[in-house]
């Protein structure tokens, strides 16, 4: 079974935004990417989804390293821009720049990433999966900043959002009752 973009049923995804930056084939690069994940903490993993026919998978195959800046919540636009166009016919980090957007040089790899990014990693590859129809990049992070209190840009059904108010975990009491409940349980 497909599960399209657009489809009713995966806009329920809750995901961060992305920008994955790469320089090689088709120069410095940027493009949005909704599927980038934290997946370890030793050694420090990320991996990013990404169509074979984009500019960023040619630019990353070939180079072995990658960028990522998570957009910061007031970022929807550069985010709008990176993801609208092909880096195989728009220089996209030309024209962001021109329109006010800043970038700075990473300090392990030969990659740009985004001044005002919730976080920026940069990455070396590890391993290249082909999953579907993406090709999943696993990026070991060398290097990595954060602005402290930029928080990342939400993206659900189609749409960006913010962070709301923060749902607590619940009482101790409840979770007492619950501790006794899988004790019987145990196996």
């Amino acid at each position: 079974m497909d599960l399209a973009w657009g489809d009713e049923r995966t806009k329920q995804f809750v995901t961060n935004v992305g920008l994955i930056t790469s320089n090689g084939p088709y120069g410095n690069n940027i493009m949005a990417c909704e599927w980038t994940h934290h997946v370890s903490y030793e050694p420090g993993l990320i991996v990013v989804c990404i169509r074979p026919t984009d500019a960023t998978h040619d630019n990353i195959a070939k180079t072995k390293e990658f960028g990522i800046s998570l957009c910061a919540s007031d970022q929807n636009l550069i985010s709008s821009i990176s993801g609208g166009n092909s880096g195989k016919s728009v220089d996209k980090i030309k024209a962001l720049k021109e329109l006010g957007f800043k970038f700075f040089k990473g300090k392990k790899t030969n990659v740009l990433l985004v001044e005002g990014a919730a976080v920026n990693a940069e990455c070396k590859l590890v391993k290249e999966i082909t999953l579907g129809d993406h090709t999943t990049f696993v990026g070991e992070v060398v290097e990595a900043y954060s602005v402290k209190g930029k928080e990342p840009l939400v993206y659900h059904g189609q749409r960006y959002w913010k962070l709301g108010p923060n749902i607590p975990k619940p009482p101790q009491n409840e979770l007492d009752r619950i501790s006794r409940v899988i004790e019987r349980y145990k196996k």
